[in-house]
């Protein structure tokens, strides 16, 4: 199968808050495809993030595709808010319901992409009767909840199994990683199969570099050959 377009999503959880729209014309400028938009509830995980505010603001300020991942209980209540607000991908956490065809089948009949989180220690094998109705599967390479954790090595492997499954189903679906994405651990995922990654604080905004040049230097990194 042909290899799946690198693309790139940063995490507006790591951004600025008091110059978010300035942040977001660097992201542009430095090629970002995606806002990755992290909705917490203090309950599935336990920090609060992100809001209906936030994307109702930034909408009309950017082209950009909205990438929002849900870290909530009950998320069902809230996708059909967010996708009104012009949501473009709506990932919510396999863990979160034992109704997974319904959950996906609701955000279709949005308009709506749809993305499967998993977390380090759930297993890939859930997603083999899902596979054919989704867009993406994230793999959460941290324990979700709180930026700057520790990378996780095992979940590796697990995107290497997951790209073999796509594979084996004749599928195109993007692999997303999302957790301490980085110089030592791009490589790794790439290699496995992962082609959307999550910038956080391990990279574009790490604070080292200019937002438009770590932007830049992310993409080549997450763009070469290993």
């Amino acid at each position: 199968m042909n290899e799946q377009m690198i693309k790139i999503s940063a995490s507006l959880d790591c951004a600025n808050y008091l110059d978010l729209l300035s942040d977001i014309r660097k992201l542009e400028k430095g090629g970002v495809n995606m806002l990755h938009l992290d909705i917490m509830d203090g309950h599935f995980v336990p920090n609060y993030a992100l809001g209906t505010n936030l994307l109702r603001k930034l909408r009309p300020q950017t082209k950009l595709l909205f990438d929002v991942h849900f870290m909530t209980s009950n998320p069902e209540v809230s996708i059909p808010i967010f996708a009104d607000l012009g949501a473009d991908i709506i990932t919510f956490h396999v863990e979160t319901t034992s109704r997974l065809h319904q959950m996906v089948s609701s955000i279709k009949n949005l308009g709506k992409k749809v993305g499967l989180a998993l977390n380090p220690s759930t297993p890939p094998d859930i997603l083999e009767y899902i596979l054919p109705y989704i867009d993406m599967v994230l793999v959460m390479t941290v324990d979700p909840g709180f930026v700057g954790q520790k990378f996780v090595p095992e979940v590796v492997k697990k995107v290497q199994t997951i790209k073999n499954l796509i594979e084996s189903h004749q599928l195109n679906i993007d692999i997303a990683v999302d957790g301490g994405i980085g110089e030592t651990t791009v490589p790794l995922l790439k290699k496995a199969g992962a082609n959307v990654f999550i910038a956080g604080t391990s990279s574009i905004f790490s604070g080292k570099e200019e937002i438009e040049a770590a932007s830049r230097k992310f993409r080549e990194l997450c763009e070469k050959t290993y």
